[in-house]
């Protein structure tokens, strides 16, 4: 009873309410931040990843401006039954370049953090003009106006700025390019070795949605096409000491 009597004075005081919650907010946000000023980086570095590419970068950004985030998620957890349907559990590293990232537990459709490779861009092509076509179960919308949307990449230079300003370690060449880096990623006939020299072999190159210029639809699909390929998880080794 006189446990009760002193819970029934807590209650009944909102001053005294409120100074406890205070002190209980803060030790419990001392206990999660202070350990984080001890460690050199919080995210463990793997080997493979880069920046986004500047069609990747305009990609990604179609892909948060339509709300795909909404109904998938890019984060598989280390349970048994995620791991075999999507592949090995994601990685801090691989959203480190992400602003914002697209973590969460929300599922509508299936989480795409391993989509990469996983489809031919024909059946992306498809599935954005008409989910059901190929999903007869889908709920999704049809995306099919992206494709008549064209882009020329005229402010990719400024959004790539931005997310060095933030930490994304675009380099000076990598901004002066960003246009001809652009144009280049969606045209195999282009000369993209200096694509490949800034951002690596594991660039895909091509005509992504088959039709002439770069539209919408190919900075989609070269973005979907590349999450979950950067990191080579058959000689992945997590780092013991974390």
């Amino acid at each position: 009873m006189a446990i009760l009597d002193k819970h029934k004075l807590i209650e009944t005081n909102a001053t005294l309410l409120l100074i406890l919650s205070f002190l209980v907010v803060t030790i419990g946000g001392i206990v999660q931040i202070v350990p984080l000023f001890y460690l050199e980086n919080t995210i463990e570095k793997v080997e493979g990843m880069r920046p986004y590419t500047p069609l990747e970068l305009a990609g990604r950004d179609i892909y948060i401006r339509e709300g795909c985030y909404v109904c998938h998620s890019q984060m598989i957890r280390p349970m048994r039954d995620e791991v075999e349907r999507y592949g090995h559990y994601s990685l801090a590293a691989e959203s480190m370049y992400d602003h914002p990232f697209q973590w969460g537990s929300k599922r509508t459709g299936p989480d795409l953090a391993r989509v990469g490779g996983r489809y031919s861009d024909e059946w992306h092509v498809d599935h954005l003009r008409n989910p059901e076509a190929v999903v007869p179960e889908s709920v999704m919308p049809k995306y099919a106006f992206l494709e008549e949307r064209m882009i020329d990449g005229k402010y990719i230079g400024d959004l790539m700025a931005t997310n060095a300003f933030v930490g994304v370690p675009y380099s000076d060449e990598m901004l002066e390019a960003a246009q001809a880096d652009f144009r280049a990623q969606a045209d195999p006939d282009s000369d993209y070795d200096g694509l490949l020299e800034r951002y690596g072999d594991t660039v895909n190159v091509r005509n992504f949605d088959g039709q002439p210029g770069i539209s919408e639809t190919d900075a989609l699909i070269a973005y979907l096409q590349m999450l979950g390929t950067l990191v080579d998880f058959s000689t992945f080794t997590p780092d013991a000491s974390r």
